[in-house]
């Protein structure tokens, strides 16, 4: 079909580098992160001259208290988040470590099965004219991948929960010399996280490759059929570290809002509050730990999913090493386009002013699309012949590759879209939030009815852009289309996860703030740095959902494809009881991990109530509470409540394979994508919305916001009550809903053979 511009050997050279580099990005934000010292004292530059907002001195020295207790009590409530989140994160992992292993075998076992465990060659799936290796070896080598992705993904969220937990307490102690200290601590923070996940996950899936190529030599079908299992494993680990971490975070923050905010009318992270160390806990595992293990999840499939349908293709079939890494390429490329963006947030602009921060956040979005679109065509140009074949159930689809470069940059822009319009539904800045706030004059049952109509209305761009894309991508190039797609819209994950983490950091450096007793207007920079982080944080999520949505139709396709489906017929039996099934699943699994936040709080709630009513002296703040008992609480019952949610989606498409088959089966994966991309965008932006619109009343910057409060009125106790219920929704149901359907996908991909060959005995009777 024609050679590429771009050799093999520079393929070899570009994609490690660039994951290299961004290893060394992210060391290198570490060490500024790390000059800010966590010990009394003047730090060496706090005479320097002023830049990202007001002069170096202390506020405390402005106003004549530059306490040293202040700067140690940071330091400690640091050191009590940092061993709250290591220890969660180290009970979840062995008992996430046995189902590692446990369903390892059980990809063995399945795969090896097809053939009767044999070692001897056999006709290729595709092309039964060629001689491939045996399916003994994909069970090996799809076991080896499984392992890879979960260890990859379990490694990224550590690390990640590791840096924001060691950032917090030196944003706080930044916000003292201006906001944009602060807010380049925490980016700067958040950018290590974006970086190593990013540069991590693109090296190991490469080195993967590499290693395997020594087996499989000329069989890139099952090679990268093999690989599948690394996207298997990624999302599996994100599956429990979004349950688990979620339904810690939402025990935790239901338990202290209601008792600390409602009934005792204390503030929020007040150091009185026994579920206040839990809380800052929770914002690490949940929203860290866990949207990085989720977004590896997403980048990794997306990755697997156009590598399977690309070795079928031209590609594959002749053997053109440089064109079949294109997605690879996408991504090392989409590194290298984040440096230069994030490098825009901490060196190139200045912030000055607390209403500076969101937009220099909106910025990144709109700098590194931008950048990213300029570099996909010459990606485009460099590493694809101009004409080439796709395999589309069957028949070979001729391409052109300017078709894969509106493929890849329709995804990407729509990623914009989504961001942009879930900022417009979750950020007080804009209408919508603050009618929702508006509406707890009346009390929190207007607040709930407003709440829920605005998360049913913010579905509705977003799934016509989704939709929009698929047409476009599919279109030009079948379902390799879909899958670059997603890939386009997760090309920018560095900056993305930079944007998502930036938001817990700041939520902790305020908790210190207020826990440590720092001053009014330190607590105000820290509360605005929170404000901005919260609606990005909305953001991230609405790109974790929309790539989800691309990547589970890719994978469907793909697994398709690999069952021998030809056509998915909705008028068939077999299919619309799959179909049912499948839209029912999200429904499920949300009432499961909604009531599991429930039960968690509900014990969380009578023992915050408990101390404040048996411990002398608590709420004058002469005693000190129990946080031990309260993290132990979101621990022990994060940790059981995670395993029926995830059983439910790890099981259902074996137990549907199985027994009912693989038309069956995509009638499922297909119900459950549609249905479960609708409520996670809902439920996301229902509880984004209301808990900015308790903030926008909080802060009281507005006219109509002074109108609503001031903390304590009833509209205030209305938001707040709002803010509670939409807590679970958007921390721990909506989130988790996109790993459901892409995890029950990329499943049904890696045991498609075994269902192809044993699936349906029910209908075998």
């Amino acid at each position: 079909m024609g050679a590429t511009l771009l050799p093999d050997i520079g393929t070899e050279i570009l994609i490690p580098l660039c994951a290299v580099i961004g290893i060394a990005f992210s060391v290198v934000q570490w060490m500024f992160v790390s000059q800010v010292k966590l010990s009394p004292g003047r730090d060496a530059n706090s005479n320097a001259p002023g830049k990202n907002g007001y002069n170096d001195y202390l506020i405390e020295e402005e106003e004549g208290g530059n306490d040293h207790n202040v700067v140690l009590k940071c330091a400690e409530i640091q050191n009590a988040i940092s061993e709250g989140a290591t220890s969660f994160l180290f009970t979840e992992y062995k008992y996430v470590g046995g189902f590692m292993v446990a369903f390892a075998v059980l990809i063995f076992v399945f795969l090896g099965s097809v053939e009767g465990f044999s070692t001897s060659s056999r006709p290729c799936t595709y092309d039964q004219t060629k001689i491939c290796k045996p399916a003994l070896a994909t069970a090996i080598f799809s076991t080896i991948s499984f392992l890879l992705g979960a260890i990859t993904s379990v490694v990224s969220g550590f690390l990640g929960m590791k840096i924001a937990t060691y950032a917090n307490a030196r944003t706080t102690l930044e916000a003292r010399k201006g906001v944009g200290k602060a807010f380049i601590t925490a980016f700067r923070a958040g950018a290590v996280m974006g970086f190593l996940l990013a540069s991590s996950g693109l090296l190991v899936l490469y080195i993967a490759i590499n290693a395997f190529k020594l087996y499989y030599g000329d069989d890139w079908g099952g090679l990268f059929e093999a690989i599948t299992g690394y996207g298997l494993g990624g999302s599996s680990m994100a599956l429990f570290g979004r349950v688990g971490g979620g339904i810690y975070t939402k025990a935790a923050d239901v338990g202290a809002d209601l008792v600390g905010k409602v009934e005792r009318n204390i503030p929020e992270d007040d150091p009185r509050n026994p579920a206040v160390i839990a809380d800052n806990v929770g914002d690490n595992v949940g929203d860290i730990a866990g949207m990085g293990s989720d977004l590896f999840g997403s980048y990794a499939e997306a990755s697997c999913a156009a590598l399977v349908v690309a070795s079928i293709s031209s590609f594959g079939i002749n053997h053109e090493l440089t064109a079949m890494l294109y997605p690879l390429i996408v991504s090392s490329v989409g590194i290298l386009v984040c440096l230069l963006t994030t490098l825009c947030a901490t060196d190139f602009f200045e912030i000055k002013a607390v209403n500076e921060i969101e937009p220099a956040l909106k910025r990144q979005l709109i700098i590194s699309t931008v950048l990213m679109t300029v570099g996909i065509a010459i990606v485009t140009w460099i590493s694809v012949p101009s004409s080439f074949t796709i395999f589309n159930f069957g028949t070979q689809k001729v391409v052109k590759s300017w078709q894969l470069f509106l493929c890849v940059g329709v995804g990407l822009w729509a990623g914009l879209i989504i961001g942009f319009v879930t900022e417009y539904y979750t950020s007080n800045a804009y209408s919508p939030v603050q009618d929702v706030a508006d509406s707890c004059r009346t009390g929190a049952a207007t607040n709930v009815i407003f709440g829920l109509a605005l998360g049913y209305k913010s579905v509705i761009i977003p799934i016509f852009a989704i939709a929009i894309s698929i047409f476009v991508s599919f279109s030009f190039a079948a379902m390799y289309g879909i899958a670059v797609a997603a890939l386009g819209m997760l090309s920018t994950i560095a900056t993305g996860l930079a944007i998502d983490a930036y938001g817990p950091i700041s939520d902790n450096a305020g908790g210190i703030a207020e826990m440590a007793g720092m001053s009014h207007r330190i607590r105000e920079r820290t509360d605005a740095l929170d404000a901005a982080g919260n609606t990005t944080a909305a953001i991230g999520k609405g790109f974790a959902i929309g790539s989800a949505a691309l990547v589970s139709l890719a994978l469907f396709g793909a697994f398709v494809s690999r069952a021998g489906i030809s056509t998915v017929d909705v008028l068939s039996p077999k299919v619309v009881i799959g179909l049912l099934v499948g839209a029912m699943l999200p429904y499920w699994f949300s009432a499961m991990t909604m009531k599991s936040v429930g039960s968690a709080a509900l014990k969380m709630v009578e023992e915050v109530r408990r101390q404040f009513n048996t411990i002398p002296g608590l709420m004058e703040g002469t005693a000190k509470p129990d946080y031990a008992t309260c993290v132990k609480i979101s621990t022990d019952a994060s940790i059981k409540e995670m395993i029926p949610p995830g059983a439910l989606v790890m099981l259902t498409p074996l137990i549907v394979g199985i027994f009912f088959g693989v038309e069956t089966l995509s009638g499922v994966l297909a119900g459950s994508l549609v249905s479960g991309v609708q409520i996670a965008i809902s439920a996301s932006n229902t509880g984004g919305a209301w808990d900015n619109a308790k903030k926008y009343i909080e802060a009281g910057a507005s006219e109509h916001a002074r109108t609503l409060g001031p903390k304590g009125s009833d509209p205030h106790k209305a938001a707040v009550i709002g803010d509670t219920i939409g807590d679970p929704l958007k921390d721990t149901s909506g989130p988790s809903l996109n790993i459901l359907i892409k995890l029950m996908a990329v499943e049904s991909l890696v045991f498609a053979p075994f269902f192809a060959t044993h699936g349906g005995l029910l209908f075998k009777i």
